[in-house]
């Protein structure tokens, strides 16, 4: 059981790496998939503790924690706020795609680690 959740942990954070670094290659340039791995991971995890302790609060929780994850990813490339919304939404993208296709052959449900919403 805990080596199966740590296997679906490993492979959500990949895909979720996988999308934030097309999203940085495409806004930024940036083409370093394990700067992408450690963002999507800091990414989560603000994103988890940010949502836990104001995520109750109706429409202003889920902003903060966007508004957290968006700063990571600033604080991680190159750019400014745009850029970083950039390279958020063209991963939340990349992974909602990659996330069907492999849910609609069977692999995998329909969430990823490191990309909030999906």
């Amino acid at each position: 059981m805990v080596l199966a959740s740590a296997i679906v942990f490993v492979v959500s954070l990949l895909i979720g790496a996988l999308g934030i670094y097309l999203g940085a290659r495409v806004i930024v340039g940036a083409g370093d998939y394990d700067h992408a791995i450690v963002t999507a991971l800091i990414g989560a995890i603000v994103w988890a503790v940010v949502g836990f302790f104001v995520g109750w609060i109706p429409l202003l929780g889920p902003l903060l924690a966007l508004l957290a994850y968006i700063a990571v990813i600033n604080f991680r490339y190159p750019g400014d706020w745009t850029a970083a919304a950039m390279i958020g939404l063209v991963a939340w993208v990349t992974v909602l795609i990659v996330l069907y296709v492999l849910a609609a052959v069977g692999v995998t449900g329909f969430d990823a680690v490191g990309v909030p919403g999906v």
